[in-house]
């Protein structure tokens, strides 16, 4: 067989591709031999929501002004001050990720009047609140739906279906990684790994995690969400935990209790 077929079919076996190879070219001992060159499924992309780290500068919207008010409800600011006193007098500054958290929390996601507003209770240089909001994540400098999809694309997801699970997505919202609805019910981002690989693919929703999908589990999410209804989160595969798909292998017999096979002269 020749060589430039064979491996191709290699790849694509191995790579589970198709139509995503083309043909490069090497020397071998002065020997122009062809070889497969594997290319991506789908690229990597730029979204249209960036991420709080991405954005330097603040830039006045009609969303996102000095003008637009914030305060922080009765509940909350009562919640702030039980934040702040877990710190000494002074050093309440170090308060400020816990309540900008609670700030996005409110309002849905970090003006710029939140964080004017934790500079203020934390009596602290408003540059330094924008320092720590760009810094991280987290904290969406940009309003996102009531519902945050997070679905983790990185290669243990991948290489369990998050690609299928993409275009579920995509295909049932009508809309793109860093788009919200038009009711701004749900918005749709690709992340990095959500440190749950073992029960891959992953989406997170706001702060819970939805594991094992599958494309007709991940619909029913979605329509659950836009009924009201939060879904039990956690895998969706019948699995309660981590433990193998084909059922625990080890620890499977009661654990021993306190006091037994030690010596009875201790």
């Amino acid at each position: 067989m020749n060589f430039a077929i064979a491996s191709r079919i290699l790849v694509r076996r191995y790579l589970n591709t198709s139509s995503v190879l083309k043909t490069s070219t090497s020397f071998i001992k002065g020997k122009k031999i062809p070889f497969p060159v594997a290319l991506t499924k789908r690229p990597f992309h730029a979204s249209a929501f960036t991420t709080s780290d991405q954005l330097f500068l603040h830039r006045d919207t009609p969303e996102n002004n000095l003008s637009i008010p914030f305060e922080f409800t009765e509940d909350s600011l009562k919640r702030a001050k039980d934040i702040i006193s877990c710190y000494p007098p002074q050093y309440k500054k170090a308060a400020v990720i816990p309540l900008l958290d609670l700030g996005q929390r409110q309002l849905g996601w970090t003006s710029i009047s939140v964080m004017n507003a934790v500079a203020k209770l934390l009596e602290m240089p408003p540059m330094r609140v924008y320092e720590v909001a760009t810094f991280y994540t987290m904290f969406n400098r940009s309003p996102v739906g009531k519902y945050f999809l997070q679905l983790c694309t990185t290669t243990p997801c991948q290489l369990c279906g998050s690609t299928e699970i993409l275009e579920t997505i995509k295909n049932h919202l009508k809309i793109k990684p860093g788009e919200t609805t038009p009711d701004k019910l749900f918005t749709l981002v690709e992340v990095e790994c959500a440190g749950a690989c073992v029960n891959a693919p992953v989406l997170t929703i706001n702060d819970d995690y939805y594991e094992d999908l599958t494309p007709d589990t991940t619909i029913r999410i979605l329509e659950s969400l836009k009924q009201g209804e939060i879904p039990k989160h956690g895998p969706q595969s019948g699995r309660i935990t981590c433990e193998p798909k084909s059922g625990l292998t080890t620890l499977t017999s009661k654990p021993y209790g306190p006091g037994e096979f030690v010596r009875s002269d201790l």
